[in-house]
């Protein structure tokens, strides 16, 4: 390109065509260029000293390069391009900043967590000392929870626990469900008083968002505690036997029954005495004879009353003996058992006599939440007809094998003994709760007579009822056998209040169900 500058006026810089073809000539050849009014700022790109000015009034003679060059201060100017090009630079720079920052912020964010709160559980009712629990789930764990007791519209604190924060290193953390206990009520909140009012639990993630989570429920506060009386009968118990009370709870409660050491009897309505309620109890046999039993009653706050009654505990003796087993004896009832076994014969044997006894037994136990509320029968109960006794209630068995003792079991019931296949008769009126096989008993029927009372059949070869059937006294409901853990056919015949299997003797006994049971109804 060839033109004369005198001046941006006579170089036609007024031009717009002219002047950009100028700059980008003056570009080409220089390293950066920018405008301050008449005067272009630039630094050569292969020539020069430094930092110059070149002056548009003088011709250029040849290439750019070949101007005169004057120094210029340090602080040039840039050319309007350049300074456009810096500006989207720093712009990315600083968008590429944010990304970078942004980033983990914003992962710590999707990795933090909130917490799932559950009451276990759901409180209803609260007194003077209730306890409550939460269970919390949260895999980063819970910086800050906070219980609090609110009432017309005023808030109490119940409780308060920290741990360290793990704002950054959060995520390394798996932690597993939490339950979270405190106690609401009159106590830990003295201005409580009786009416409605909500408990509410608050909890912070331990995480980076720190998020915050809260259950509430509505409750019933009551603070009069129940109360209970007893009958004015006189108690005569025998130890593995069983009893029956009267008791009368007042006030606001939710439960009431007996306890004799660590077992709880549940109480039932008295037909005709809307106030009053029989506790069936049992006196278990292994249970030390100076345990004292009481009655009982709470309410749902966890308020609870007690008082005793006149009781006399008659100490009863059991039976000790061995049973001799035989590899003969192994092979039948330990593949019957545990058809799918291996292994040593006595040692499935000892497992099938002792850890399958104790879970067969406490199956049996848990079917008294399956009771009637009102008894189901007026007669007393009949023993196998013809029967011959074979082994008592709470024989204490020694198993000995090849001369040695081998093993030790409690046998909680009747072995009775008539011809093989006799017909299996239902002690009492009730109802069949149970007609299946059950490990060590074979073929089993369970029968509910109702208020916590219940017959067991053990070692069927046959049953004729199903689990629903209502049964009379006397019916045909199958035919003994040897199944299960019986050497030979009989029927183990055995009877338990509340879960606890007590002695048949009384039930089979008419004058004592009518002192004890009868008489005292009327």
């Amino acid at each position: 390109m060839r033109t004369w500058l005198r001046s941006g006026q006579d170089a036609g810089l007024d031009n717009t065509s002219t002047y950009s073809s100028w700059l980008n000539h003056v570009e080409r050849s220089f390293a950066l260029i920018t405008q301050r009014g008449d005067s272009p700022w630039l630094i050569p790109r292969r020539q020069g000293t430094g930092r110059e000015k070149i002056d548009p009034t003088i011709r250029p003679d040849g290439d750019c390069d070949s101007v005169p060059l004057i120094d210029f201060p340090p602080d040039f100017p840039l050319s309007d391009t350049i300074r456009t090009a810096m500006t989207k630079f720093l712009v990315v720079l600083l968008v590429l900043l944010l990304i970078l920052l942004g980033i983990p912020f914003a992962i710590l964010q999707l990795l933090s967590s909130h917490s799932v709160l559950t009451f276990t559980p759901l409180p209803k009712v609260i007194g003077i000392a209730t306890p409550v629990t939460v269970r919390i789930s949260n895999p980063h764990g819970a910086r800050r929870i906070t219980a609090i007791l609110e009432q017309d519209g005023a808030q109490t604190t119940l409780k308060v626990a920290s741990n360290d924060s793990t704002r950054l290193s959060f995520w390394r953390a798996h932690k597993p469900d939490q339950n979270f206990q405190f106690t609401a009520g009159k106590k830990p909140a003295p201005n409580l008083k009786e009416g409605k009012a909500r408990l509410i639990v608050e909890v912070q993630s331990n995480d980076f968002r720190a998020s915050t989570d809260a259950i509430s429920a509505d409750v019933n506060v009551i603070l009069r505690p129940p109360s209970v009386a007893t009958d004015g009968f006189q108690h005569y118990i025998n130890q593995g036997g069983s009893e029956m009370v009267l008791i009368t709870p007042s006030e606001t409660w939710s439960e009431a029954g007996v306890r004799v050491g660590n077992n709880t009897y549940a109480s039932f309505p008295v037909p005709g005495q809307p106030n009053e309620r029989l506790a069936l109890f049992a006196y278990p046999w292994d249970m030390p004879t100076d345990t004292v039993p009481l009655v009982f009653a709470k309410n749902e706050a966890g308020a609870e009353a007690k008082a005793g009654f006149w009781f006399k505990v008659f100490p009863k003796k059991f039976r000790m003996r061995d049973l001799v087993i035989d590899d003969q004896f192994l092979t039948k009832v330990v593949n019957q058992i545990d058809p799918n076994g291996s292994g040593d014969l006595l040692a499935r044997f000892l497992k099938i006599n002792g850890e399958t006894r104790r879970q067969n037994n406490q199956t049996l136990a848990d079917l008294r939440w399956k009771t009637a509320d009102k008894l189901l029968w007026t007669k007393s109960f009949l023993q196998l007809a013809n029967s011959k006794v074979e082994s008592g209630f709470a024989d204490v068995r020694s198993y000995i094998y090849k001369s040695k003792k081998v093993d030790q079991q409690v046998h909680l019931g009747f072995d009775l003994a008539v011809s093989a296949h006799s017909p299996v008769v239902a002690a009492n009126d009730g109802k069949v709760i149970w007609a299946a096989p059950l490990g060590i008993y074979g073929n089993c029927i369970v029968v509910d007579h109702g208020c916590g009372l219940q017959s067991i059949y053990g070692h069927l070869s046959e049953i004729s009822v199903k689990e629903g059937d209502m049964v009379t006294r006397g019916q045909v409901m199958g035919k003994s056998g040897s199944t299960g853990l019986a050497g030979g056919d009989h029927l183990h015949f055995s009877m338990q209040v509340g879960g606890v299997e007590v002695n048949p003797v009384e039930w089979w006994d008419a004058h004592w169900i009518k002192d004890h049971i009868q008489d005292r109804l009327k």
